[in-house]
């Protein structure tokens, strides 16, 4: 199958033939539909966080089951279906306390000394996020993957896979802002977009969108933003505390900045909380002054994947993208073939697009 794999970092995707193997014991087989492309990806690319080469990247898709492995419990060929990341094994303390985003994932992937689900050459290729979702076929655990209703277009039931659970989970599960509360969200990409978007589904009062390019807070303001700060022309931290004197109570940064996280903080009120949704590069630390922390009982909060319990999660973001109420078609920019992801990336390095999406087949 042609897959776009790193083999060195930094470097670009190269095109090339992937092996797969069949499904084994708990698997699925998937043909690819869509593929989103995340900057989380592009971290790799870049070498921000450390990848194990050769990697398979991509891990925000949605296909069709062409097989099932023994054992397979409620997924069979032909159902429609989301992958995510946030893979859970069901029998470790955080699964059977209700937080499977926090799995340690025993047992999801083979054995090392098993054969590989992918090869290139006769050597072991590695999913990105256990899915490797730029690839006319993904192999996975039955534990990665939420069968969805079959009237879903699938270029956009992709990116309920990270972008939407990621960012509107941040607001509704991690930080569980309550109706009539103010939230600065810094970022209006992908992720941010559906922060906004889940803080005015959360009844917030005030949302700021803040961001440097103003297609960027225009468009924000289509997914529920009341104000707007463009950081090219004024202080965040300055305008965010006039347009809510006092600060806000919730802040989500949506860039993985060490200074946007900084900044996030400097804008809350007493007892207001920043969460941290983007991935801020491997090693980097960020700091906090103790004594306003600890007096002004202001709350830091990571949000890994939005808190998700995503087999439950992506089905209703489905149900309400049909009722009307979640917007999908505004996060996608482009759709592009699969020889167009390094392009792609470029223009996401230039701020140009929100999310781009690989169609691999008929996304309905």
């Amino acid at each position: 199958m042609k897959a776009a794999v790193q083999f060195e970092v930094p470097g670009t995707l190269e095109i090339v033939d992937v092996d797969i193997d069949q499904p084994r014991a708990h698997e699925v087989l998937i043909r690819t539909v869509a593929s989103g492309l995340c900057h989380s990806d592009l971290h790799f690319m870049e070498g921000k966080y450390q990848p194990d080469l050769p990697l398979l990247l991509g891990h925000e898709a949605a296909g069709i089951v062409e097989e099932v492995g023994d054992a397979v419990i409620g997924i069979q060929p032909g159902d429609h279906v989301v992958s995510c990341l946030s893979q859970f094994c069901g029998s470790c303390r955080f699964c059977l306390s209700g937080r499977p985003a926090l799995c340690l994932r025993e047992g999801i992937e083979r054995d090392p000394n098993d054969v590989p689900r992918l090869s290139y050459n006769g050597t072991k290729v590695n999913a990105m996020a256990r899915v490797g979702g730029f690839a006319e076929m993904i192999l996975v655990h039955e534990h990665g993957v939420v069968p969805i209703r079959k009237d879903m277009p699938l270029d956009r039931a992709a990116l309920i896979g990270c972008a939407v659970t990621t960012g509107v989970g941040a607001v509704t599960h991690t930080a569980e802002v309550p109706p009539g509360s103010t939230v600065a969200v810094l970022g209006c990409g992908g992720i941010g977009l559906n922060a906004i978007q889940g803080a005015s589904i959360a009844g917030a009062s005030r949302i700021v969108a803040i961001d440097k390019l103003a297609w960027k807070l225009d468009l924000a303001q289509r997914f529920g933003a009341t104000d707007i700060v463009d950081v090219s022309e004024e202080d965040p931290v300055e305008t965010v505390r006039a347009l809510v004197p006092g600060g806000v109570d919730y802040a989500f940064e949506a860039i993985g900045l060490k200074l946007a996280a900084e900044q996030g903080y400097a804008m809350l009120a007493r007892g207001g909380s920043v969460i941290l949704i983007g991935m801020i590069p491997q090693g980097e630390s960020v700091a906090f002054p103790a004594e306003d922390l600890i007096f002004s009982e202001k709350r830091v909060q990571g949000s890994n994947m939005g808190s998700n319990r995503f087999r439950t999660d992506i089905p209703a973001y489905i149900d309400a993208y049909l009722r009307g109420r979640l917007n999908l078609d505004d996060l996608v920019s482009a759709r592009i073939r699969l020889d167009q992801v390094n392009d792609a990336y470029e223009a996401l390095k230039r701020g140009e697009v929100a999310r781009c999406v690989i169609v691999f087949d008929d996304a309905g």
